[in-house]
């Protein structure tokens, strides 16, 4: 948690700094072991490039279980995946917003389902699909504490879940200019992905007074 690092509670852009650093980290992991998957040495490799020494000494430690600790450790996340709501329901999963990102998910899986393989592998339509999920899992990062202790860190992680729609928004374009969907379809795309934008724009403005309240900042 974001307390654990300093004394003041953490806005959004201590939050960016932070999060973008362990992104940095996780690419260059996930480099080197694309790099060196093959290497009888590997994990001792990536162990001293990524600066984890406690995993170079003599015990015999299930590796994966040890890197995904240290990103936990990094990330600071404090998330208890015991803290539900009701029977099954993380917090994340009740909230509209992130409801209507997997709805439109679905909405996507439907419209494409019997469009012909080339349109279907287009990189336009793949990109659409990834970057409306990569949305959802942002969004579930920024909605899964019902009390929103870090309201920095949900900003943050509200401001990667707007980029993402960007992203699909750009995707639905290509697809329109390249002549692979038509305008109706292009439009229908369009209001989803603005209505969920609409949501996400609204929450940053809601949470960012929220934490000038708390913090009795201006």
């Amino acid at each position: 948690m974001a307390e654990d690092h300093s004394d003041k509670a953490w806005d959004e852009y201590d939050w960016e700094r932070f999060l973008q650093e362990q992104e940095r980290r996780t690419e260059k992991y996930m480099g080197l072991l694309e790099k060196y998957m093959d290497h009888p040495q590997r994990d001792e490799i990536v162990a001293r490039e990524m600066g984890w020494t406690h995993l170079l000494g003599g015990e015999t430690r299930d590796w994966e279980e040890e890197v995904e600790a240290g990103f936990e450790g990094e990330e600071g996340s404090g998330e208890d995946e015991e803290s539900i709501i009701g029977p099954s329901l993380f917090a994340f999963e009740k909230h509209p917003l992130y409801r209507k990102t997997i709805a439109f998910n679905a909405e996507l899986d439907e419209i494409f389902a019997n469009v012909d393989e080339k349109l279907r592998e287009h990189p336009a339509t793949t990109a659409l699909h990834s970057q409306t999920t990569l949305a959802a899992a942002k969004l579930a990062a920024a909605l899964n504490d019902k009390d929103i202790d870090e309201l920095g860190m949900s900003i943050a992680y509200l401001k990667r879940a707007l980029r993402a729609l960007t992203g699909a928004l750009d995707a639905a374009v290509q697809l329109e200019e390249g002549a692979l969907i038509d305008a109706g379809r292009c439009e229908l795309l369009r209001s989803r992905i603005f209505s969920i934008r609409d949501g996400i724009v609204s929450a940053m403005g809601d949470y960012r007074a929220e934490f000038r309240r708390r913090n009795g900042r201006r």
